[in-house]
C-alpha cells in the first residue's frame, strides 16, 4: 500500500491546484478580452492536472482495495463464524446476549 506521507503530499498538491484554479476563476471578470483565451487555457490546464491527480489517487485506492481483498481472502474466518453462530444461537434461546 502507498505510503501515507506521499498521499498527504499528493493531497496538498491537489489542494494547491484547486487554489490556483479558484484564483483564475476569480480573476476572469478583470481579465481583458485579449487575454481571456490565455486565462481560460490556463484554467483548462489546471483542471487537467487536478483530474490527473484524482485519477491517480483512485488508481492507488483500487490497488489498495485489491491488496486488502487478497489479504482477507487468505484469512480463515471459520472460528470467528462459529463463535458468532454460537453467540446468536444463545441470544435466540435465552433472549439475552451470551457471556
Amino acid at each position: 500500500m502507498e505510503d501515507r506521507g506521499i498521499e498527504q503530499d499528493n493531497a496538498g498538491g491537489l489542494e494547491e491546484k484547486v487554489g490556483e484554479l479558484e484564483r483564475l476563476t476569480d480573476s476572469l471578470d478583470d481579465v481583458p478580452d485579449e487575454e481571456l483565451v490565455g486565462t481560460l487555457n490556463e484554467a483548462v490546464e489546471r483542471l487537467a492536472e487536478i483530474n490527473a491527480g484524482i485519477e491517480a489517487r483512485l488508481d492507488a485506492a483500487g490497488d489498495d482495495s485489491r491488496e486488502i481483498g487478497a489479504l482477507l481472502g487468505q484469512v480463515d474466518f471459520g472460528p470467528f463464524d462459529e463463535a458468532m453462530e454460537d453467540h446468536e444461537r444463545r441470544e435466540r434461546t435465552t433472549g439475552e446476549p451470551g457471556p
